[in-house]
């Protein structure tokens, strides 16, 4: 069941038709190759998230796929097309190298890699998909009783997860898939998808995740967390943060996006702030997407920077929205809000050599900071560039020792700053 909620309060309840048939991979392997190995089978979609892709696992979704494939391959070397509905980038070359990579150890066949490498035979669309989906909402399952559904309850697993037969997602919501489909498709395009070249696709995947969504997402996560929010909505409440998300898209970003055509960026982007972020039915929280950060800056933000250097009529010394996110992130690396209160921080692969970088630095501390700072803000991986190197630096530890200096300083310097 599809829980369609609008920003204007109205919700919309859709039984999802198309799925006919759930296949345990365990329990119906076997059903499984039946359905892979027919010749009329015209694609298969995925969404493995983007850790899911470093399993390396003989009992990896990935590597189920590989034996799929050379079951297909086996059968009579029938075209299909794979296609990832990851939110990640390049995700197509993504999907194609670990298959690839699986099906090296699965099996030695020198025609059955010819055929994964033979887009005539199986290609590997790229594709971006943009719909805010939060976790399940407890309003929505109370609608849903009252509805009189029964046994749809929302269960935490142990890996602190939510397992739910119910979807509670935004109005808005694109799906740009590059058109190579060796097998012919379904006609999808009835349904709203874009079918482009694979630059169109890259184009708006790129203006999505790199200016126009995600980069406010997490400035309004990081802040959110400083500040006490609960949701992004109650966050565009705020005429500080609101003036963040306003400067950091249409000054400094929007400057940079190539216009992929398809979908236009300042429409795109109005619609983010004026309606998407804004909804009161979407609870998302800015703990939620302050996840991972340090693995989500380089390609929010990198690329932004990247282009402030190479192109002469942008200058990286006006930007001050972008470096007011580093600080306010390595703010909120000390794990203390703006009112000086403890709070925990979302899960991390580098929190702990992060926080080791700042282990000295207390609320109220004076600097300079550069020792505690210089480690983290020169570190190209989490970047994609060295701060420093292309001038940034400095900004963002005057901004962090502002911050730093004493409790309401976070709220102060979104004041002066921005």
């Amino acid at each position: 069941i599809l829980f369609t909620l609008k920003s204007d309060g109205d919700v919309t309840k859709k039984v999802l038709g198309s799925v006919t048939e759930s296949l345990k991979a365990e329990e119906d392997w076997e059903r499984i190759v039946e359905k892979f190995e027919n010749p009329s089978l015209q694609m298969a979609s995925f969404t493995i998230t983007e850790k899911g892709y470093e399993d390396t696992s003989e009992n990896s979704v990935l590597s189920m796929i590989a034996k799929l494939c050379y079951h297909r391959y086996k059968k009579g070397m029938h075209p299909i097309s794979l296609v990832s509905f990851d939110n990640c980038k390049d995700n197509g070359k993504k999907l194609f190298d670990r298959i690839v990579y699986h099906a090296q150890r699965l099996v030695e066949d020198e025609g059955f890699m010819e055929y994964l490498a033979n887009e005539n035979y199986v290609a590997f669309p790229w594709s971006i998909i943009d719909k805010i989906t939060p976790r399940p909402d407890e309003g929505v399952l109370k609608t849903i009783a009252e509805d009189g559904i029964e046994s749809i309850d929302i269960y935490r697993t142990s890996k602190n997860t939510f397992v739910f037969a119910f979807v509670n997602a935004e109005e808005k919501e694109y799906l740009v898939i590059e058109d190579k489909f060796p097998n012919g498709r379904p006609r999808l395009e009835e349904s709203g998808v874009i079918f482009s070249d694979r630059e169109t696709v890259s184009l708006v995947e790129r203006m999505k995740v790199s200016t126009c969504l995600n980069p406010l997402h997490t400035a309004l996560a990081i802040f959110g967390c400083l500040l006490g929010f609960g949701t992004i909505y109650e966050e565009m409440q705020d005429e500080d943060l609101v003036r963040l998300v306003h400067t950091l898209a249409y000054k400094e970003g929007l400057p940079v996006v190539e216009d992929p055509k398809v979908i236009n960026p300042e429409d795109f982007l109005k619609e983010v702030i004026e309606d998407r972020l804004s909804n009161p039915f979407i609870k998302d929280s800015p703990k939620r997407i302050a996840t991972d950060t340090s693995q989500k800056l380089g390609i929010r933000f990198g690329e932004t920077l990247k282009a402030y250097a190479r192109y002469e009529y942008l200058d990286v010394g006006n930007l001050v929205a972008i470096p007011l996110v580093f600080a306010g992130w390595c703010r909120y690396l000390m794990g203390v809000d703006d009112e000086g209160c403890e709070f925990e921080i979302s899960p991390d692969p580098l929190l702990e050599t992060l926080q080791e970088h700042l282990k000295g630095v207390k609320l109220g501390s004076v600097g300079p900071f550069g020792k505690y700072l210089k480690p983290i803000l020169c570190d190209k991986s989490i970047f994609g560039v060295d701060l420093y190197e292309i001038g940034l630096g400095d900004k963002v530890e005057g901004y962090f020792e502002k911050m730093v200096s004493g409790r309401y300083m976070v709220r102060q310097a979104l004041r002066d700053i921005i």
